[in-house]
């Protein structure tokens, strides 16, 4: 008797996967649906903005079936990404910019996070400064660093150092803060170095708090380097649609808008599967 309802066990469990699995599936299909028709309907009713059929028409090439073309006229970072070029390079171009900016604001902002978490009067002293930067808009910082640097591209990424280095710079302090009075009381009695500490004791506890800040410095700096591309750029995903803008292209924007979602997207996912994988080596 046992034996037999060991052997008919896997099937309700298998019908409840494939269940959750199916629904897991349909339900964002679904809705996906419903808004391309919405946006069908609202595009046919106001004629303000094209539809997706329009969109899909008019981008399909070379955008879209090869979004990594290079035209006779394409100019920028080694001729790939400004002028005649495919989305693929110009998001390359953008990619750049917020990888050496959230790079350097990552070292920087944990490494700051950590000092000034590690001394309650340090971190006093500099909170009402911080929280005022903090709250600066990104591209209220664009004359700033255009004035230092006299051009755009070392203007974007030092704008994306700027926005992304405050979550990190704060997470980081916070998760000093935090550290429980026992782990400190037990480096005291095994009489641990500065180093031993730091890597054994301090490092772990912090991290949840320094992916948290990592995670929205990423959503931060690829919203400001768009931006700024936007506003004074020659290379880029935001060159791109403001020179779509302006050539009159509206099906181009909305391209490289669903082109700026899923990347912005899959950076999130990717710092958040960084963090599981950090800490599951803990």
């Amino acid at each position: 008797m046992a034996i037999a309802r060991s052997r008919r066990s896997p099937l309700p469990g298998l019908a409840t996967y494939f269940k959750k699995s199916a629904r897991n599936f349909v339900a964002p299909v679904a809705a996906l649906v419903v808004a391309l028709v919405l946006w069908q309907l609202f595009s046919a009713i106001t004629n303000s903005l094209p539809g997706p059929i329009q969109v899909l028409q008019e981008t399909w090439d070379p955008l879209i079936i090869c979004p990594f073309f290079v035209g006779d006229e394409a100019f920028g970072w080694n001729g790939l990404a400004g002028g005649d070029v495919g989305l693929g390079w110009q998001a390359v171009a953008s990619l750049i910019r917020v990888a050496i900016g959230y790079f350097l604001a990552a070292i920087v902002g944990i490494l700051v996070g950590v000092v000034i978490g590690a001394s309650p009067m340090l971190y006093d002293a500099v909170d009402p400064m911080f929280q005022v930067l903090r709250t600066v808009p990104p591209l209220a910082w664009l004359p700033i660093a255009l004035a230092i640097f006299k051009d755009s591209g070392p203007a974007g990424i030092f704008i994306i150092f700027v926005t992304a280095i405050w979550p990190i710079i704060y997470n980081s302090a916070v998760g000093v803060k935090q550290t429980p009075q026992d782990y400190k009381n037990v480096a005291k009695v095994l009489r641990l170095s500065s180093k031993e500490y730091f890597f054994s004791i301090l490092l772990p506890s912090i991290v949840p708090y320094m992916f948290t800040g990592l995670r929205l410095g990423i959503g931060l700096a690829w919203l400001a380097i768009v931006a700024a591309e936007m506003l004074r750029g020659d290379t880029g995903i935001g060159f791109f649609i403001w020179n779509s803008y302006n050539s009159g292209n509206l099906s181009e924007v909305i391209l490289a808008l669903f082109y700026i979602g899923l990347i912005g997207f899959l950076l999130d996912r990717m710092v958040g599967l960084l963090s599981k994988l950090v800490a599951s080596d803990r």
